[in-house]
């Protein structure tokens, strides 16, 4: 893509991108980005090792979660639900929540959107922020 040309569509194929590792068992592979020309919006997906969590967190922005494999626990400013495959969540701009995985055996993916290109997360514990696409390590 050159810098004169402005994407209209883009076909990803996770398989085939380097995700990153974002501790805690998690690793992400980024899919709607501005590499790929989007302006309102951001989503990838996230497999967690079997027994894996991501901290408590919040974003500037509304996200959805889908459950791809596997069993989750959302937890939700300070409420535990659990979700299979398909099941879906909404979460409003500022609201603590986390992602963790209910196995201790088998793999759980999910597939997030963030509904702003200037998505940023915070984490609970520590107050630090990061913008999303910022994350990948390349």
């Amino acid at each position: 893509m050159t810098s004169d040309r402005i994407a209209k569509a883009a076909v990803l194929c996770p398989s085939k991108l380097s995700g990153h590792a974002r501790g805690g068992g998690a690793r992400t592979t980024p899919l709607v980005t501005r590499k790929v020309g989007s302006t309102s919006l951001l989503n990838g997906i996230t497999e967690f090792e079997p027994g894996a969590a991501i901290p408590l967190h919040t974003h500037n922005c509304e996200e959805s979660v889908m459950v791809l494999k596997g069993e989750a626990i959302a937890e939700i400013d300070g409420s535990p639900h659990r979700m299979a495959a398909g099941d879906t969540t909404w979460v409003a701009a500022d609201v603590p929540h986390r992602f963790i995985n209910a196995s201790a055996t088998h793999a759980m993916r999910i597939f997030w959107t963030y509904a702003s290109i200037e998505a940023t997360r915070t984490i609970v514990a520590t107050g630090e922020t990061r913008r999303i696409d910022a994350e990948a390590s390349g």
